[in-house]
């Protein structure tokens, strides 16, 4: 028995026969699987899995793509599982990719499902996070059919729309935000080349969130891959095209555990040479000169920590606008900003990003910098403040750096929410 993190689960299908996991989509549950484990199970034994707080999972979140692969595999070696196949869609795939990178031993046979390299950009996923930390998931799980079904079938199907809207709906609010957190920090478009499991690269062809075009990415850059786009569905592939899904799915493991190579024998093995035995050690002559101290340490330029960490709090954009914008004469201070203000302070381990961006509101206030306390009111909700907390902030402040300026702080930290809250699309 393990004392990793696992995931709840549901497996089914005989005893003895080669295991299928099945990894589901942000903020669905295993169950949007329904539809293929009839096919499966006769040849198959099916492992489904729900990501954390999902469909009454443990509200335990996961803060990366890795560690969502890391709980899967302390689930599979809690149940005798070595070799899997394996199955996912949308975050999902990262979920198999992932594995497929760093434990190829272990995977079989590869499906990726809706999924990318990189699904839209870091900023997306961090401004969705804030959008449900600002105001629940009741904002997202109404539109999130818009994404995953096309108009037809969310015209014909209203019953698995309202499924999905309620699934989402019902999602531990931090666990998604951490899955969005996962999700902005995944990216292994040069990585694909290390791939070498067998994989089938499944795409809907009317998918807005891993259109065709990044499952032919995925396809460019993994050796042995092949593509499948499915006419008629959106991101949901599995849900709204279930038996096109399902019998590329048999296609692709049939073949895949046809063609896997016979493990050697140990007798094809070349054989250990016996170990020498080790030298007796020589001492130094009495008046040998004492050897040379080893070199003093090299610090590491912290101007690379420095850019990520300011990527990652103040967002790419803003970011690329610093750097579109220095010239000769200011090119130097925005390398001094992100050597030693980002690379130095803020990457310090004895407070955390959200504290350090309660410090940021409240020093800017205080001095009045209301262009810099802008950007700062979106560093903050991307580091954990709420709305409600980021207020409170301001209304302490009032009292220690004066009303005037705090009144001016609330009109910036206003506009700023109210952009950052709002879904895409909004006007």
């Amino acid at each position: 028995m393990t004392d990793a993190k696992t995931l709840q689960h549901r497996i089914e299908g005989p005893q003895g026969a080669p295991v299928i996991v099945l990894g589901p989509a942000l903020g669905t549950t295993w169950h949007m699987w329904d539809r293929q484990i009839p096919e499966l199970v006769p040849q198959w034994r099916v492992l489904r899995y729900d990501l954390p707080g999902h469909g009454g999972a443990p509200a335990d979140p996961a803060s990366s793509v890795g560690e969502l692969a890391d709980r899967l595999l302390a689930t599979l070696d809690e149940l005798g599982v070595a070799s899997f196949g394996y199955v996912g869609c949308s975050l999902g795939g990262a979920v198999g990719l992932d594995l497929a990178l760093r434990h190829p031993d272990r995977v079989a046979s590869l499906t990726l499902i809706s999924a990318s390299a990189r699904f839209e950009t870091p900023d997306a996923w961090r401004q969705r996070g804030v959008v449900v930390r600002s105001g629940g998931l009741a904002r997202i799980a109404h539109t999130t059919p818009e994404h995953w079904f096309t108009p037809v079938f969310r015209a014909a199907q209203t019953s698995i729309v309202d499924w999905s809207v309620q699934m989402v709906r019902t999602t531990d609010a931090d666990c998604y935000i951490a899955a969005c957190e996962a999700l902005a920090a995944h990216d292994v478009r040069h990585e694909l080349g290390r791939i070498s499991v067998p994989t089938l690269v499944v795409g809907g062809a009317e998918d807005p969130a891993a259109p065709p075009a990044d499952a032919r990415a995925l396809v460019a850059g993994i050796h042995d891959a092949r593509l499948a786009v499915v006419p008629g569905a959106a991101h949901l592939a599995p849900v709204e095209q279930p038996r096109a899904v399902t019998e590329l799915v048999v296609r692709h493991f049939s073949t895949a555990w046809a063609e896997r190579p016979a493990p050697a024998v140990a007798a094809a093995m070349p054989q250990a040479r016996p170990a020498e035995p080790a030298p007796e050690p020589v001492a130094p002559p009495a008046d040998a000169p004492p050897p040379p101290a080893a070199p003093p340490a090299v610090r590491p330029d912290p101007y690379d920590e420095g850019i990520r960490v300011r990527r990652e709090v103040l967002g790419d954009a803003h970011v690329d606008r610093a750097a579109a914008a220095a010239d000769d004469f200011s090119a130097d201070f925005q390398e001094f900003i992100t050597r030693y203000a980002w690379g130095e302070v803020w990457t310090r381990p004895g407070l955390d990003r959200k504290t350090r961006s309660v410090i940021t509101l409240t020093s800017l206030v205080a001095r009045g910098q209301l262009t810099e306390l802008a950007f700062h009111v979106r560093a903050a909700l991307r580091n954990g403040l709420a709305p409600a907390e980021i207020r409170e902030v301001l209304i302490h402040t009032a009292v220690y750096a004066g009303v005037p300026a705090a009144n001016s702080a609330f009109a910036v930290a206003q506009r700023v929410i109210a952009e950052e809250t709002r879904l895409p699309g909004q006007e």
